[in-house]
């Protein structure tokens, strides 16, 4: 029964990696998962009041860096609330419609669509906002796997 606690727990682990690529998947909530299906399969005993403190404040940490690596890339280069907004949606939709590459390709065009329909800024400018869209996801997914490898290291650390 130990070996199949450690396939789940590490397999939670995996899956909030896999939503650093794929948004829908609630990569954090994964993660949190695994930490919970450790302390019901062999006890919680090992993860302290301290563990938890750590691990709420990097979830925490997780969200805002999610919020605020998109909202200045794109505020960087020039880019609005709409272009936020597009950015978001495509990120949400492109893996869905380009499998692959739809991941980068999404919100790219979603914040250019914004920023074409919504703010009716020109072409050019609206590119600019899509690169700073792209360049803040690019931004918040190495910082969002940084600190989910803080987190697991965390957990060993203490268990």
């Amino acid at each position: 029964m130990e070996v199949v606690g450690w396939i789940v727990v590490i397999a939670c682990f995996i899956v909030s990696f896999v939503g650093l690529v794929y948004p829908i998947i609630p990569g954090v909530l994964f993660l949190l998962g695994g930490f919970i299906l450790y302390g019901l399969f062999f006890s919680f005993a090992d993860l302290s009041w301290w563990f938890w403190a750590i691990e709420i404040l990097f979830v925490v940490l997780l969200f805002g860096a999610d919020t605020v690596a998109n909202a200045f890339g794109i505020k960087k280069f020039g880019g609005s609330n709409a272009g936020m907004w597009g950015s978001t949606i495509g990120l949400l939709i492109g893996p869905f419609v380009i499998p692959v590459a739809g991941i980068l390709v999404g919100p790219f065009l979603g914040a250019i669509i914004a920023e074409l329909i919504v703010e009716r800024k020109t072409f050019n400018e609206a590119v600019k906002s899509g690169v700073g869209s792209l360049i803040g996801f690019l931004t918040s997914t190495v910082a969002k796997a940084v600190i989910q490898i803080v987190m697991i290291v965390v957990f060993f650390i203490a268990i």
